[in-house]
């Protein structure tokens, strides 16, 4: 048997920091990461045979829980009849049809064509690829904290794993492409009126997250997003809708379909849940938008794995068994673990709030609801990393960053909900004696 230490200093040797994505390294909590051989349900197994209730759920595919039969069989199935083709296969557009079928409101469908991909990465650089495309202009307008995936001009004040290392941007990104980026404050209308009003005619899109989801839960403010919409439509703008992490996760037609406010998104990118697990992506929009794209349009983008027959398969299975049951039991058990947290917390008397976007939740300390990246900082990050210790301690793991949401599937049942509120009074205790580093 080896153990996880053995693991890490192994990795350390073969990989960059020991990791192929920097927030699984464990830094901002300092602890040795897990490394884990098996998962069912809703929990996972690490290299020393650990057992833990999991509320990182492969940050956000496995909402169904690990390992769901249907979604094994879909891959097993489809892997018995080839790994990929690098050809047009039926499942692709059987995927394709369920996201524009799901993604409706009030009658509403805003998808009409869908473009398959990889990662959330290569959706969101295609939609911005798409909007400058379709409007001839070529800036973009990004709110601070947002993460919107890792391509060169979407990096600035970027949330996630990003906050976590603080760091303001990245190496390796030419002066010349962050400049084409405008960074604005988040909630704040005005910001979005003033930069229209000082750069709207050059200004090709805004990217938002449609519920922020990188720099912890930050809901968007009582009309925003339709705010956002009215205001990019008037210079001719387009607004591109991030829910690689909300879309099918907080209700059918993810954040779209649960806004408080109707509006009109022109581009609406997915990943995690749409993958079922497996690395998939997409961007879909209008038929005139999309149809820009080529091979009928202009605009290029391609990939060799774009729309894997395995992936796809997981993707049609996952989003088959994500009814209005397995939505309610997510919702319930997302209520229970954040009520017991805050309760939990407030009885040590640790400052905090929990904010919530559907059963998204992320716990952040600080006396008054973070409303955007400024106030998200300014927050006492440093009481997190002896919670998660202490909640690990006690077979619970949790998101390895204070500024990542929290993730429940359908699958925490009574037992998996009762552990995590059971670890819970003793990982306050370790937040309400942290101190400041």
């Amino acid at each position: 048997m080896t153990t996880n230490d053995q693991e890490f200093a192994r990795a350390r040797a073969a990989m960059p920091g020991g990791v192929n994505s920097p927030v699984r390294a464990f830094g901002s909590v300092g602890a040795t990461p897990r490394f884990f051989v098996s998962a069912s349900g809703p929990r996972v197994t690490d290299v020393e045979g650990r057992e833990y209730v999991d509320l990182v759920g492969s940050w956000g595919p496995a909402i169904l829980g690990h390992a769901h039969p249907a979604v094994v069989k879909a891959v097993q199935d489809a892997a018995a009849h080839g790994l990929g083709f690098g050809a047009s296969t039926p499942g692709e557009t059987e995927l394709a049809e369920l996201i524009e079928a799901r993604v409706s409101r009030d009658g509403v469908r805003p998808i009409e064509r869908v473009r398959l991909v990889s990662t959330g990465t290569e959706a969101t650089m295609t939609a911005i690829r798409l909007a400058r495309g379709a409007t001839g202009r070529d800036l973009i307008v990004k709110f601070a904290g947002h993460y919107h995936g890792h391509s060169d001009g979407l990096l600035a004040e970027a949330g996630s794993g990003v906050a976590t290392l603080a760091m303001p941007g990245s190496a390796g990104v030419p002066a010349a492409i962050a400049a084409q980026t405008l960074v604005i404050p988040y909630n704040d209308v005005d910001a979005v009126r003033e930069v229209f009003a000082a750069r709207g005619s050059d200004i090709a899109a805004v990217i938002v997250e449609a519920a922020p989801a990188n720099m912890g839960i930050v809901p968007p403010a009582h009309g925003f997003n339709a705010a956002l919409a009215d205001i990019a439509h008037a210079h001719g703008a387009l607004l591109i809708l991030d829910e690689v992490l909300t879309g099918f996760r907080v209700g059918t037609a993810g954040w779209y379909g649960i806004d408080p406010v109707p509006f009109a998104p022109d581009l609406i990118t997915f990943g995690k849940v749409v993958g079922g697990g497996l690395p998939l992506a997409a961007l879909g929009g209008s038929a005139a938008l999309m149809e820009l794209l080529a091979p009928l349009g202009p605009v290029y983008q391609a990939g060799t794995l774009s729309g894997n027959p395995l992936a796809v398969a997981a993707g049609r299975a996952t989003l088959a068994h994500l009814d209005a049951d397995a939505y309610a039991r997510i919702d319930a058990a997302a209520s229970r673990i954040a009520d017991a947290a805050a309760s939990a917390l407030a009885a040590e008397g640790v400052t905090h709030v929990v904010q919530r976007s559907g059963n998204l939740f992320s716990i952040q300390f600080a006396g008054t609801a973070p409303h955007d990246y400024d106030t998200v900082k300014a927050q006492e990050a440093f009481r997190y990393p002896p919670f998660f210790r202490a909640m690990l301690e006690q077979g619970v793991s949790l998101p390895p960053s204070v500024f990542e949401a929290w993730f429940v599937s359908a699958a925490h049942d009574d037992a998996a909900v009762s552990q995590i509120i059971e670890a819970l009074p003793a990982a306050a205790r370790a937040a309400a004696g942290a101190e400041p580093v």
